[in-house]
C-alpha cells in the first residue's frame, strides 16, 4: 500500500518520519511551501534547511532514514484540479493542510475514490489530553482536539508530535504493516 501525504509542514512532516522509522517503504508527498525559521520548533527540519522547499528536504530526511525508501514528492500547491490526480495510486492519505478549506476539498476531492483518509483537527496549545480519535466515514478519520485551531493557539511540538505518532499508527494498522 502506498501512502501519499498532503502537506509537509507540522503534521505531513512528522507523520512521514515516524512511518519510515516503523518500515514504511513507499511514501508520495507534497508542498510548495518552503521551510522558515519558525517551522523548526515542530517540522522535522533543520536550521540549514531555511528557504528550501518541505517537500524536497522531506525527501532527504528520509533518505537519510531509509536510503533504499521509494519517496516520490513534488513541489505543487493542491487545488481540485489536481489533488486527485497527484494521489491516484495512493490506498491511504495523510491530510497535513493549516487551512479548513483545504481539509475540506481534500475530503470532497478523495473520499469519493474510497481512499482512506486520516486527517487532524485541533492540533495547537500544549494540552494533550483532549486527543481523540473519531471515525467520520468508513475510511475517514480525524485526531486532534477538535478545539485548539492554530489560527487561535500556538503549536508545540509534543502535541504535534502525539497527533501525528496517533495519525501513523491508524495508517500502519489500516495500512496492513501491523495488526488491528
Amino acid at each position: 500500500m502506498k501512502i501519499g501525504i498532503a502537506g509537509s509542514g507540522g503534521i505531513g512532516s512528522n507523520v512521514a518520519v515516524h512511518l519510515v522509522r516503523l518500515g514504511v517503504k513507499e511514501l508520495k508527498f507534497g508542498d510548495f511551501d518552503v521551510i522558515e525559521e519558525s517551522n523548526l520548533n515542530r517540522q522535522f527540519y533543520f536550521k540549514d534547511q531555511i528557504g528550501k522547499y518541505k517537500a524536497e528536504m522531506l525527501y532527504e530526511n528520509l533518505k537519510r532514514i531509509n536510503p533504499d525508501g521509494d519517496f516520490q514528492y513534488d513541489i505543487i500547491k493542491f487545488e481540485r484540479e489536481n489533488i486527485k490526480e497527484f494521489f491516484q495510486d495512493c490506498d491511504i492519505i495523510i491530510e497535513g493542510f493549516d487551512k479548513k478549506e483545504y481539509k475540506s476539498m481534500l475530503v470532497e476531492e478523495l473520499y469519493p475514490m474510497g481512499k482512506i483518509i486520516i486527517s487532524a483537527s485541533g492540533i495547537a496549545s500544549h494540552d494533550c489530553r483532549e486527543i481523540q480519535i473519531k471515525e467520520a466515514g468508513k475510511n475517514l478519520y480525524v485526531v486532534g482536539d477538535f478545539q485548539k485551531d492554530i489560527s487561535n493557539y500556538k503549536t508545540y511540538s509534543h502535541k504535534v508530535s502525539v497527533v501525528s505518532a496517533i495519525m501513523a499508527e491508524i495508517a500502519l494498522k489500516r495500512g496492513g504493516y501491523i495488526e488491528e
